[in-house]
């Protein structure tokens, strides 16, 4: 599978990526949007990630701050995310193809990982059953601390002042200040 991805992957060096190209970026300080077709040395995770700069640094340029053409500055920016949107596209299409590559060639691999969530979800689904049955348990007991309370007055001699007495007896005294 390494090598599947070395197309992709292959040309980074590790480390910091290399600097722009002389004279710094584009004008406004945006980075210019590259131009025909794809240069070889660049990778989609390399494309990915100058569109998405150049997104980021769409939005923060001085030009669009001191407040040129509205018109231009949403032009500009729209341009931009479309550009990202593209290379994002195209990156999870290769993802999909290689995806479908390794489905082909290793099917048992497919069925591994479906296994794999496949417990991964009964592991969650039970963890979520425990706790409704925590719930569960805990309101049964306010339904029979409840019911246990109806129970006593039915037993207790009936009176206008009785239901008083109770309901004040349950009410904690006031403290004494000194």
């Amino acid at each position: 599978m390494a090598g599947a991805l070395s197309g992709m992957f292959g040309s980074q060096p590790p480390g910091p990526p290399p600097p722009g190209p002389p004279g710094g970026p584009g004008p406004a300080g945006l980075i210019p949007p590259p131009t025909g077709p794809r240069n070889p040395n660049n990778t989609l995770v390399d494309e990915l990630e100058a569109s998405f700069e150049a997104c980021f640094a769409s939005l923060v340029s001085q030009d669009y701050v001191n407040g040129t053409d509205q018109e231009e500055i949403r032009t500009g920016v729209d341009q931009c995310i479309q550009k990202f949107l593209d290379v994002a596209r195209q990156t999870e299409c290769f993802f999909l193809q290689k995806r479908l590559q390794l489905s082909v060639q290793k099917p048992e691999q497919v069925i591994k990982e479906d296994v794999s969530e496949l417990r991964n979800e009964l592991q969650r689904k039970e963890a979520l059953i425990q706790k409704h049955l925590a719930k569960l348990r805990h309101w049964q007991q306010v339904l029979e601390d409840i019911s246990v309370q109806h129970k006593k007055p039915a037993e207790m001699p009936q009176g206008p002042l009785v239901y008083l007495e109770q309901a004040s007896a349950t009410i904690p005294a006031p403290m004494k200040q000194t």
